[in-house]
């Protein structure tokens, strides 16, 4: 096996590693009640303050250690992460596991940036957006399979266990990153005013913008996506397993469609995405009616509703490359910061929808959003066809 095939899947390790952490609270928040005498609501604080903990601290994370070796700035952060997994995993306070949980969201996302940006660097030119989408595909790996598996051990056993073996798969993790990662990488390095100005591009901060947008119309549904299943079409607790299951390897196959895409000038081709989710997303309603009905619209939603990803993140490396090199690593950052806002702004209108339209109609406020996320891509194409117009006279 070559090399780069070898470091192809420990970069998907990686974000499976930090899929699982970042997950595993929500598969075994009754348990952790149950054990730390709090309520389910006080543990369900956990994951508002990972995001928020996650949100905040990437880019200061990415932008303060630009002068610094990348690969030895990994591997710190990755021993700060093992070291805060480990806690969760001792924890025996509510206290405890809250700081624990905080310390891996403080790395957690500079983690997956750099190793987004040691993608960039790697990978052949033309092999880049399959392998920065397999990246994420190693998240959708980690609901799928990762999460149902720590809540088996933590059912089994306890949910302490079930961080023990992310821990383990953390420390396999560092040493396999420390062997095949390249210890020097070219880096341009910025002071924090030169990476920052990265920010102020109409391209970045409009393609900020569309992936924010496409998280939060994906979360506007997906929050209430078990009594969509349940409740709305009828479904059985047995038979949820099952299509939450094949929903996640849809999700999977949306990854590995949304590298293809980017490949294929795919930020040009996303408005007719967006257009189809609106036509879904305004469906949905009636859709829920029938259970066949119902399962093949949230399937086709779960392809295309992210399949933007890979292209933006594509996009933001290329602004980086082309005119900020010394922001490599911030143009990394900054698709998984707006994505997991995004979530927050998403989960929030389907709390608001719920209480004002019902469980039925909560995916009108998605559209909303899609619709949104189309007029931004429409405006955001338009800039870059502006600016390429504008570099080609120039030359």
């Amino acid at each position: 096996m070559s090399k780069y095939r070898l470091q192809t899947i420990i970069f998907v390790l990686t974000s499976f590693m930090l899929g699982c952490n970042e997950f595993i609270v929500v598969g075994v928040i009754s348990d952790i009640s149950q054990s730390l005498h709090v309520s389910v609501a006080t543990v369900g604080y956990l994951v508002t303050i990972f995001a928020t903990t996650f949100a905040v601290s990437t880019p200061f994370i990415t932008v303060l250690t630009n002068r610094f070796s990348r690969y030895k700035t990994l591997m710190v952060l990755m021993m700060i992460f093992l070291v805060g997994n480990t806690l969760s995993g001792f924890a025996t306070s509510y206290g405890l596991l809250l700081v624990a949980r905080m310390m891996t969201a403080m790395v957690a996302g500079a983690i997956e940036s750099f190793i987004i940006a040691f993608a960039n660097d790697i990978a052949p030119h033309n092999e880049r957006a399959v392998l920065i989408a397999w990246i994420s595909a190693g998240f959708s790996i980690a609901s799928v399979i990762g999460v149902p598996i720590g809540v088996a051990i933590s059912t089994a056993d306890s949910w302490h266990t079930a961080f023990h073996v992310i821990s383990i798969i953390t420390l396999v993790t560092y040493l396999l990153l420390a062997w095949l990662l390249p210890r020097h990488v070219q880096q341009v390095r910025g002071g924090v005013k030169d990476q920052l100005v990265f920010l102020t591009d109409r391209r970045v901060y409009l393609g900020i913008a569309v992936n924010l947008f496409m998280a939060a119309t994906m979360y506007a549904y997906y929050t209430y996506i078990r009594p969509l299943i349940t409740t709305s079409m009828g479904f059985s607790l047995a038979s949820l397993n099952w299509i939450l299951f094949v929903l996640g390897i849809m999700s999977i196959i949306s990854n590995r469609l949304s590298g293809a895409l980017a490949q294929r000038n795919g930020l040009q081709k996303l408005p007719w995405f967006y257009v189809a989710d609106m036509a879904l997303l305004l469906f949905l309603p009636w859709a829920l009616n029938s259970q066949a009905l119902g399962v093949s619209v949230l399937l086709i939603l779960t392809l295309i509703v992210t399949i933007a990803g890979a292209p933006i993140q594509i996009h933001f490396l290329d602004v980086a490359e082309e005119s900020y090199p010394q922001a490599t690593m911030l143009a990394s950052s900054v698709s998984p910061i707006s994505f997991n806002i995004g979530i927050s702004v998403g989960s929030a209108t389907a709390s608001v929808m719920l209480g004002q339209v019902g469980l039925q109609n909560v995916s009108l406020g998605a559209a909303g959003y899609a619709l949104v996320s189309l007029i931004l891509v429409v405006i955001l194409n338009r800039v870059v066809a502006v600016q390429r117009q504008k570099v080609s006279y120039e030359k």
